[in-house]
């Protein structure tokens, strides 16, 4: 086995990934408009040259971070889905899925939920978004013809459910509350009792 070829293999692997934690920190300091690519260059330690290597402009850099850390919250939220239990157990599932996410990946959510995203997003990134959507749309649609949620627009209730989770989180993040999975499941209830028929 070549050692050299392995260490350099490793090296470069390591490289896309340097760029993509030094991008969503900068990112998430000062947003995808304030951040300069040689500023990402910097704090990963590469060469501005090398982060063109791997993506061809700031734009597909953001679009493949958005992408990754989307990706992973697609997969706690639809993994296993209990699609055979009743609306409120759905409900507290999406729930404590997105706090699970929220409580682990705190930087990760405030660049997916605190910066506005539509300018720069790719057609990609946008089906990635509306996957979720479209998934929590149904969810409502379904409950609301069993009667179990208010008859009202589908995409006001996910708003005003999206809106309550976010503003607990952006709380945490700004000192105002500490995040727990407790306060998360009482944040839930409250939510659920705003929305239940």
């Amino acid at each position: 086995m070549n050692i050299h070829s392995t260490r350099v293999s490793r090296l470069s692997t390591d490289k896309p990934d340097a760029i993509l934690e030094a991008a969503l920190e900068l990112f998430v300091e000062r947003g995808f408009h304030g951040t300069a690519v040689p500023e990402i260059a910097e704090r990963a330690k590469v060469g501005a040259g090398t982060i063109y290597r791997y993506f061809e402009s700031k734009e597909a850099l953001v679009n493949a971070l958005y992408r990754k850390w989307k990706t992973v919250i697609a997969q706690m939220v639809l993994h296993e889905f209990p699609h055979d239990r009743p609306p409120r157990e759905q409900f507290r599932a999406i729930f404590h899925r997105m706090a699970e996410f929220a409580l682990a990946h705190q930087r990760e959510f405030a660049f997916l939920e605190f910066h506005h995203h539509s300018s720069y997003l790719d057609a990609q990134s946008k089906a990635l978004e509306h996957q979720l959507l479209d998934f929590a749309d149904a969810m409502i649609r379904q409950a609301q013809s069993l009667g179990v949620l208010k008859p009202l627009e589908p995409s006001l209730l996910l708003a005003l459910m999206n809106g309550a989770f976010l503003g607990v989180v952006r709380a945490g993040s700004e000192g105002q509350l500490v995040l727990s999975p407790r306060l998360f499941q009482e944040a839930e209830q409250c939510c659920w009792e705003a929305i239940r028929a």
